[in-house]
């Protein structure tokens, strides 16, 4: 059975099911933007600003979601400056189970016929051979743009929390959760952290409302004045034992102070309380964009797997 829609949030509820069985066999092969945090987060940032742009087909076997595609299509967004931007390309997300791998060339012809005309973009995972495979047989092409030195691939990093460093923060300095700061003070810690950033009071609340988001796994360090000098938010998958930090993010003018590297070893300890034994970690992969990699892996994160950037241009083959 087959459907296409406007992505709700039953659909992401559906998607973190498939996101959870495919961590318990392959983890490798989880796409970017598939995982259960991201999915989550996506969903609820943007579903108020983007979703109309958004369209998704699921593939069920035996009642349970085997595969799914959630195209970004062209859009106009309003950054947090007030600017706006035009995003003129398309872009795939989507995951499918190791036991159904064939259905992959479903949901490139899905794409396809969903955006015929435009760049179209995706990024499965490097380990995904077979899956690579399809995609080139279909006409995409590693990406130029996204594969140079100041790339826009990911890299996904983990690490055990058998042994997590107890944080130090400055003399000042405290830990506070969502659901102690509140609402404005965690949206307005997430655009002092991102320079240009579509987040909204709105996108908080649908962060809220998605599956897995809870307010005192979303942390908080607040400078002696009163600002939110850095935050993330945990997003905690109870059937794998894992959690993952998405996003992560610190104020503009309190870098450099050692605030980044205490909140993560704090949420660590947080999540580990909460029941996770693992961690996992996303951030830009390419060599030009060392400073998340070197604070993730200055805290014990690893790499264990990473995007293969793909586009193709024109019409539908």
């Amino acid at each position: 059975m087959a459907n296409v829609e406007l992505v709700t949030a039953a659909d992401v509820r559906l998607m973190q099911g498939l996101a959870q069985r495919v961590t318990a066999i392959r983890p490798d092969l989880m796409n970017a933007d598939a995982s259960f945090g991201a999915l989550a987060w996506n969903w609820g940032k943007g579903h108020a600003s983007d979703g109309a742009s958004w369209r998704r087909r699921l593939w069920f076997s035996d009642g349970d979601l085997v595969a799914w595609g959630w195209a970004h299509l062209p859009r106009r967004v309003r950054l947090s400056d007030g600017s706006v931007k035009d995003v003129t390309r398309a872009y795939l997300a989507y995951q499918v189970h190791p036991d159904h791998a064939g259905l992959v060339d479903q949901v490139i012809a899905w794409y396809e016929g969903t955006a015929a005309g435009l760049r179209r973009t995706v990024l499965p995972s490097a380990t995904d051979a077979f899956g690579l495979r399809r995609w080139a047989a279909h006409g995409y092409e590693g990406d130029p743009a996204a594969l140079g030195d100041t790339g826009f691939w990911t890299q996904r990093n983990e690490r055990d929390l058998t042994d997590v460093e107890q944080p130090a923060l400055p003399d000042g300095f405290r830990f506070r959760t969502a659901d102690e700061a509140g609402p404005e003070a965690a949206v307005r810690a997430h655009l002092d952290a991102w320079t240009l950033s579509t987040y909204t009071a709105e996108g908080y609340r649908g962060v809220r409302r998605a599956a897995g988001y809870r307010g005192d796994l979303h942390v908080l360090v607040e400078a002696p004045d009163g600002t939110m000098a850095a935050s993330t938010i945990m997003w905690l998958d109870e059937a794998n034992q894992t959690a993952e930090f998405e996003p992560v993010g610190t104020h503009r003018d309190y870098r450099r102070r050692g605030l980044g590297r205490a909140m993560l070893l704090h949420g660590m300890r947080l999540a580990r309380a909460a029941g996770a034994t693992h961690m996992t970690v996303a951030c830009l992969g390419a060599p030009g964009h060392p400073e998340a990699r070197g604070l993730y892996y200055g805290v014990g994160f690893r790499k264990f797997t990473w995007d293969a950037p793909l586009v193709r241009t024109g019409a539908a083959g």
